[in-house]
């Protein structure tokens, strides 16, 4: 959280510790001795925050940034993203176990509390919106068990080593089914009649709904999707920042699109995006994605009448340039060369510090970005409330009100209200791609919507048409993550998922 947080440097939090002479240890923490104030317990709850920042989260800003280059959005020629996109991945793979043990270990910090904070005596309410942001945290974490893994040992106790290696796999169903319970008793308790909090990066009552948004569709719960959707659309709390570039800039962090983010701050809590994105080591555009913006006029590229072939970046949707670096245009003040960004010949420009016009002053190192990725914003709510009332009831004017603002904010002309729900499922998933392109999100939207196999089989190419690699997707193996093979041989109840062997 971008402010100053003095935490104790020796917190160690441990399910069991007996020592030979029963001895309590005065030089550390234990269990039995650090629960005893709300200081600890608040020390406590930023700890828990602090795992969707960590570099192996599955929160983390490149993690996320980087599950695009799963989709056709973008590509990423090292590590392991590229291992997955090529089906070229096992059990072994070290995302899977990275994924895995980050969201137990934020899942373990958080049952830590909710185990110990009610045998601490301090103020009710207090108390209460520690639980509610506690429990968001904990749908967090199961959030990549329920919808990569399908389903993984189901944890509300505290951390117990003695027991944790024989645990049962539970379904994906009983996840959901946790998930939302912990969401709705966080919405329903201390956060209740709170939209905004006092410390930035904190969880509020907008987040909760706008996550329980985000599980309901992609569980497709149509209309319990769109309900929620437009409790948060009827609060009047959040908008869409005026400035779809702007919305990404340092200085706008926390505007009042933003529901809920990750905090980083240079430099005790940063990661590398600027250089990552900009030296080709992250994501970078593919010409798949780049054809895909409409043009000025509303219109793919291929019916529009304003589109010339030759000038292919002209009277396009506005997000095209806002989002990525092309040839020709200018970027970090200067004119982008052709082979400027050799790995697909384009560059990812959200999600970098940097700005069309301006120079920088200093060249960027690894590891000093601090620009917070947003998890949560209203553009998300406002397309989620379009996809589940659309799925669930067909068209209407709510519907296209939802789009046409998103759409004028952008610099694109208003949504054509005559579309069928065929059309405008259409209209709404190619809005849902080019609005978070770069954020991630489509990858999920890929697998939702059982498409996946259909876009990730073939070749990869450059914009200039030549072959850069290929992808490999199998149908009836890679809509699931496999359980990793590290935590099958520490718990072998474990059952793996199809296709990925033992």
């Amino acid at each position: 959280m971008k402010r100053t947080i003095i935490l104790l440097s020796s917190i160690i939090f441990c399910s069991s510790c007996d020592s030979y002479l029963d001895i309590v240890p005065t030089d550390r923490f234990t269990q039995e001795t650090y629960w005893n104030s709300q200081q600890k317990v608040e020390a406590a709850l930023v700890g828990a925050y602090s795992v969707l920042s960590n570099g192996n989260s599955f929160y983390s800003a490149g993690n996320m940034v980087y599950l695009d280059a799963l989709t056709p959005n973008t590509y990423q020629y090292n590590n392991d993203i590229n291992l997955i996109s090529r089906g070229l991945h096992d059990a072994n793979t070290g995302r899977f176990n990275s994924t895995w043990n980050q969201s137990y270990e934020g899942i373990g910090r958080v049952n830590n509390i909710l185990a110990n904070i009610d045998d601490i005596d301090f103020d009710q309410k207090i108390k209460d919106r520690i639980k509610a942001e506690a429990k968001f945290l904990r749908a967090l974490y199961y959030f990549p068990l329920w919808n990569l893994y399908q389903g993984a040992p189901l944890i509300l106790d505290p951390p117990n080593l003695e027991t944790q290696g024989n645990l049962n796999r539970n379904s994906a169903d009983e996840i959901y089914v946790q998930i939302i319970k912990d969401l709705d008793e966080a919405s329903a308790g201390a956060l209740a009649n709170s939209y905004s909090g006092s410390e930035k990066g904190r969880a509020t009552q907008g987040a909760v709904l706008a996550f329980k948004t985000r599980v309901l569709l992609y569980a497709s719960q149509w209309q319990e999707a769109a309900e929620t959707a437009k409790t948060i659309i009827n609060s009047k709390t959040y908008e869409l920042f005026n400035d779809y570039r702007a919305l990404f800039y340092l200085e706008n962090e926390g505007n009042k699109e933003v529901i809920f983010d990750i905090q980083y701050a240079y430099p005790e809590f940063t990661h590398s995006l600027d250089v990552s994105l900009d030296q080709q080591l992250g994501s970078s555009p593919l010409p798949d994605l780049i054809n895909d913006y409409y043009a000025t006029d509303g219109q793919a590229i291929h019916l529009s009448s304003v589109y010339d072939p030759q000038k292919p970046y002209a009277n396009r949707d506005p997000r095209l340039q806002a989002t990525v670096i092309l040839p020709g245009t200018t970027f970090k003040g200067a004119t982008v060369a052709a082979n400027q960004y050799p790995s697909t010949g384009a560059g990812l420009k959200k999600y970098t510090i940097y700005k069309d016009l301006e120079k920088p002053i200093s060249v960027q190192t690894s590891g000093t970005s601090e620009l917070n990725y947003i998890v949560l914003r209203y553009a998300d709510v406002l397309l989620s409330f379009a996809e589940a009332q659309n799925e669930f009831s067909g068209p209407s004017a709510e519907i296209f009100d939802a789009l046409d603002a998103i759409r004028v904010r952008a610099g694109m002309p208003k949504y054509n209200r005559s579309l069928t729900k065929e059309q405008l499922r259409k209209e709404i998933r190619h809005e849902r791609r080019i609005e978070f392109a770069g954020e991630g999100l489509y990858y999920f939207d890929i697998r939702r919507w059982n498409i996946a196999h259909e876009l990730l089989n073939g070749d990869v190419h450059h914009i200039n048409g030549n072959r850069i690699d290929s992808r490999a997707f199998q149908k009836d193996r890679d809509y699931v993550w496999p359980i990793p093979s590290i935590a099958i041989q520490f718990n072998n109840n474990l059952t793996q998922n199809p296709n990925y062997g033992k």
